[in-house]
């Protein structure tokens, strides 16, 4: 079945979605920009705008090899992306919006837009875990966002900053136009451009922190979630984009430029190579975000301690073998705490069947986007109801900023005197603390980044 509507920027042809009575608009282009340049909005186009098919993903490290001949990219790659079929390109800003199938203009129906992760250096909108998610179906309209990765967006050097006046922090910026694309066309799709709640997870879950700290994304977003990586923390802080300049000229070294020209020009595989080269043991490798002045203005801990996030509820939270657990757990729930607004944290703990890894960071994306029909897993009954509470919480908290309904196990906000989380997967869904000590966890570093 095919639909149409009419949005802003002119016609979109979608296509039915994977899961009944769901519409799906795939591949829509909100932005334009060259290598290393910020983002130019999309606001029109000639003819009907094909939305039936997902856009380009942004080169990262696996779009020049097969993941299936690399064992340490094993694991990921079998859960999220096996037997799928991706295109790359340094055109990849598109986004995907899945709606009910009856939806129309003035319906005025709850948005959530979901941030990937990946290290700032991998994944996509559109990975078997993110193909569809069942929201739609509960009332509330998903958008998935593809932005620029790695070298492509986050590098930094005086060269640009000299044209700019800024340098990193590209991909952030893609971001922010993803939810300005949004904010301005997504009433055509049956949205309501005041009700927009961001989430992320990992990498998606810092750029969604980042956001909620920026002065330039007032008015974007009214509520935000974040899974294995919200909240602040002295031990994460964006440095100064002078910090990265000498590794980002010794990636121009390595790769035989001599001028911002030649970097420009030089072919993405090349320039992924030399990144490579460069940053070898060092995680990030440059590409995180950085202190530009604008896009982010100060650290964390400090914006925090001054009131300069977003005023609006929150919900956060970590899965229990989550790369570094304790060091996370504590952070999503001290964020909550300190929020004005009802702030809501959890503590996710189910044992995916299948495996003996236990809830392994990302695990719990199979759940919030109730896509277990895509996974590989023996999912069982218990899956099948734990996913369908934890949907109903994450559209409850969309729609009305409090992630409480009926059937639902009653969630308490943290407050003070009140440090209870809501425990999801192993045994009954309730209120419990979380012992990290007694826990127990393992470091899967090896599975943190995602390229």
């Amino acid at each position: 079945m095919e639909y149409m509507i009419n949005t802003p920027c002119g016609p979109v042809q979608g296509s039915a979605g994977r899961v009944t009575g769901v519409a799906a608009y795939k591949g829509i282009r909100y932005a334009v920009a060259g290598r290393w340049e910020y983002p130019k909005p999309v606001t029109g186009w000639e003819g009907i705008y094909d939305a039936t098919a997902y856009g380009h993903c942004s080169y990262q490290p696996r779009a020049f090899y097969n993941e299936a001949d690399v064992p340490e990219k094993a694991f990921y790659y079998n859960e999220f992306r096996k037997g799928e079929r991706y295109s790359y390109s340094e055109d990849c800003l598109f986004l995907n919006v899945f709606t009910p199938d009856t939806a129309k203009e003035g319906d005025r129906l709850p948005v959530l837009v979901y941030i990937h992760g990946g290290g700032f250096t991998g994944g996509c909108g559109h990975e078997k875990h993110f193909d569809c998610p069942i929201w739609p179906a509960k009332g509330v309209i998903g958008v998935t966002v593809n932005y620029r990765l790695g070298p492509l967006g986050f590098a930094c050097l005086p060269e640009l900053k000299q044209e700019a006046g800024i340098t990193g922090n590209y991909g952030l910026y893609d971001q922010l136009a993803a939810l300005k694309w949004v904010k301005n066309n997504i009433s055509a799709f049956g949205g309501d451009p005041e009700n927009i709640t961001i989430m992320g997870q990992s990498a998606g879950a810092m750029s969604v922190q980042q956001h909620a700290l920026s002065p330039l994304t007032e008015g974007l977003f009214h509520k935000a979630v974040m899974s294995s990586g919200g909240g602040v923390t002295k031990m994460i802080s964006p440095a100064l984009p002078e910090k990265n300049y000498d590794f980002w000229h010794a990636v121009m070294e390595q790769a035989g430029c001599l001028t911002l020209n030649q970097f420009r020009e030089l072919p993405a595989q090349e320039l992924f190579a030399a990144w490579q080269a460069v940053k070898k043991n060092q995680m990030m490798g440059g590409c995180s975000p950085v202190l530009d002045g604008r896009f982010i203005v100060g650290s964390g801990t400090e914006l925090l301690a001054q009131g300069k996030q977003k005023k609006i509820p929150y919900l956060c939270g970590t899965t229990s073998h989550d790369v570094m657990p304790p060091m996370l757990f504590h952070m999503a729930k001290k964020w909550c705490a300190a929020q004005e607004k009802y702030s809501y944290a959890w503590f996710f703990d189910r044992k995916l069947p299948g495996d003996n890894c236990g809830a392994w960071h990302s695990s719990d994306l199979w759940y919030w986007f109730g896509t277990l029909e895509n996974c590989w897993r023996p999912m069982t009954e218990k899956d099948q109801i734990l996913s369908s509470q934890m949907t109903d919480y994450l559209t409850n908290f969309c729609k009305y900023g409090d992630p409480n309904g009926a059937g639902l196990t009653v969630w308490l906000p943290m407050t003070k005197g009140q440090g209870k989380v809501l425990r999801l997967g192993e045994g009954a869904t309730r209120m419990g603390a979380v012992n990290m000590a007694k826990l127990g966890y393992t470091m899967l570093t090896n599975k943190a980044v995602g390229e």
